[in-house]
């Protein structure tokens, strides 16, 4: 499994937080055990291949992470949708964004470059073209306004 598949797990993961009340742990025991793999399997080739340690330790960082995070990070995605309300983003849009943002803003062995092409390339995959150049306008917008402002 590459860190792109496991990057896009983590993003079906953080899509579907939104809908349990599981805690962040439970929840994903569940949904990276090899059964549900197994059965996930069969609907999508993404979960053809159980991750390796490094790899559930990668998208559990990441998931767990967004969690604890979500309001920050939605506050920023609403901050940078110029004239959109955080409403009216897609579930799937914010998840992509989500995980983009928590990787730039927390995940330094992460380049920030790799985490925006990563988003528009899951993006592209799960929305329309310009909903995909939404999330790169946004997370170009906060990579400028906030990551700068942080590091000085």
């Amino acid at each position: 499994m590459t860190r792109s598949t496991a990057r896009e797990i983590a993003m079906h993961l953080a899509y579907q937080l939104s809908f349990t009340e599981l805690p962040v742990e439970e929840f994903l025991d569940q949904q990276l055990s090899a059964e549900r793999f197994a059965e996930l399997a069969a609907e999508d080739e993404l979960y053809a291949d159980m991750p390796n340690a490094k790899q559930e330790e990668y998208i559990r960082r990441l998931v767990s992470g967004v969690a604890e995070h979500a309001a920050e990070l939605d506050a920023d995605i609403e901050k940078y949708a110029q004239g959109w309300r955080f409403e009216r983003i897609s579930l799937v849009a914010s998840a992509i964004m989500r995980v983009a943002m928590y990787e730039i803003l927390y995940m330094a062995d992460i380049p920030q470059g790799a985490a925006i092409s990563e988003a528009v390339e899951i993006a592209k995959k799960y929305e329309t073209p310009e909903v995909a150049k939404f999330i790169n306008g946004i997370l170009g917008s906060f990579v400028q306004g906030e990551v700068k402002v942080k590091d000085e």
